[in-house]
């Protein structure tokens, strides 16, 4: 069973926080102690990562992680929450709204697409997976504690240093399985269109991977603003906790409204 870490105490909807990839649901520790007193925050550590949780047999996809997630949320005696991912979790976050839409109060897209991998994008993936199996580590993927980041926070060394170490504690195997999932999932802009319930798009301005004209489209396709952070890259609750509070925590006011 996924485990929901409460990362901030409360009563009535919850906020639940969902990770990027490599990482787990420490990165949204900075993010919960400056949402709204009051909300009680979870955080899971999606299938395969975070060292709790097996990837799940079968042939992987984000739809497990999606089903995870709800019954997790389920068995805790939550019927409905505001769900918000960053890249990876927003991924999770869109299918959880197509596979369980009486479960999502609001919705939160931040540092992510809806749209599926390009044959390139899909093909390293798969090259990457392979390659964490093969050598039975994550330094493969060690990089990307920089990558990720936007110019200003690839100065900060304390920072990098606090990403390498949560990408160095994941188990290679769920790094493999994360990214045979990511290439295997659709395109997910079809539940955009008509979405019933609040919505916020996200993004740093220095995003590499899933650029600011990605969120604007989504935007576009839920009715609502894009929230664009300055000077920051991938990584924006972590590089910049403050603005992604705020703006999470408006998302769920929205919804308790």
């Amino acid at each position: 069973m996924t485990t929901l870490h409460a990362l901030r105490e409360g009563t009535g909807l919850p906020l639940v926080l969902l990770h990027a990839f490599p990482l787990d649901h420490r990165m949204w520790t900075d993010v919960a102690a400056l949402l709204p007193a009051g909300v009680p925050v979870l955080a899971p550590d999606l299938p395969g990562l975070g060292g709790e949780t097996p990837a799940p047999a079968g042939e992987p996809a984000l739809e497990a992680s999606a089903d995870a997630v709800a019954g997790a949320l389920r068995a805790a005696g939550h019927e409905r929450a505001v769900v918000a991912g960053l890249s990876m979790g927003g991924y999770v976050a869109l299918a959880l709204a197509e596979r369980h839409p009486d479960l999502v109060a609001g919705i939160g897209l931040l540092d992510t697409k809806a749209v599926a991998d390009t044959d390139d994008a899909r093909a390293n993936r798969l090259r990457v997976a392979a390659a964490v199996e093969a050598a039975g580590t994550v330094d493969e993927v060690l990089p990307m504690a920089t990558a990720l980041l936007g110019t200003a926070a690839r100065g900060r060394p304390e920072l990098v240093g606090r990403v390498e170490a949560w990408i160095g504690a994941q188990p290679p195997a769920g790094v493999a399985w994360s990214q045979r999932a990511m290439a295997a999932r659709p395109d997910r802009s079809a539940v955009l269109a008509g979405f019933p319930a609040p919505a916020l798009v996200l993004v740093g301005e220095e995003d590499g991977p899933t650029p600011p004209a990605e969120a604007e489209r989504m935007a576009r396709a839920l009715g609502v603003a894009a929230v664009v952070v300055p000077d920051a890259g991938h990584l924006t609750a972590v590089e910049t906790p403050g603005p992604v509070a705020r703006a999470l925590g408006d998302l769920v006011a929205r919804a308790r409204g």
